[in-house]
């Protein structure tokens, strides 16, 4: 990734002990994972590292704002972003397989002789686990939705709407190929029978 450089802490110069580090995250950032449900990407990530012999304890606080659309009405809408993960690093030997052994999510192996921790990855799957599953216009101070109302009202007449078939012909070609395959599907003793007649 291009862009790692910017997102890789050298781990290796930091005295024992609590390091804070800030991150601006916008729309750039995501080139390098493909299209996102949301654009205009404002969201701070502030890092606690907290840095112990042969280990560190990782704190991400996500905080910010995104831009997305109404999953109901379509309607343009900005998601607050809001959440807190926690990770534990710890230094081994042969980190590959510890990964591959490892059940905990929140617990990952690094090379004991590696000099820098990339956490841009993390930096995205954190910012893409805040963004929330269904995300649908607030409602106002009555409790009423601010969706767009002539959307709503287009989605209600749908789900009333009885089901209607207007092209008899259709069915009427589909029976006439149901008729063909049944004739196919006979005895071929049925059908040496039948043309001898």
């Amino acid at each position: 990734m291009g862009q790692n450089r910017a997102f890789e802490i050298a781990f290796v110069g930091l005295r024992p002990g609590l390091h804070e580090f800030e991150y601006r995250i916008e729309d750039k950032f995501f080139t390098d994972f493909g299209p996102q449900e949301f654009n205009n990407c404002q969201t701070t990530i502030k890092l606690k590292l907290d840095k112990h012999q042969g280990f560190m304890q990782l704190n991400f606080d996500v905080d910010g704002k995104v831009e997305s659309y109404c999953d109901r009405c379509g309607n343009p809408l900005t998601v607050q972003l809001w959440d807190e993960f926690k990770l534990i690093v710890k230094l081994v030997d042969d980190p590959d397989t510890m990964n591959s052994q490892e059940e905990d999510p929140d617990i990952y192996y690094l090379d004991r002789h590696e000099s820098h921790l990339s956490i841009a990855s993390w930096i995205y799957e954190f910012i893409t686990l805040s963004f929330p599953l269904q995300h649908i216009c607030p409602e106002n101070e009555n409790g009423e939705s601010t969706c767009n109302q002539k959307a709503l009202a287009e989605l209600k007449k749908l789900m009333t709407a009885p089901l209607e078939t207007h092209n008899e012909a259709l069915w009427k070609g589909l029976e006439k190929i149901k008729g063909l395959t049944d004739e196919d599907d006979e005895p071929s003793d049925k059908k040496k029978k039948d043309k001898e007649k």
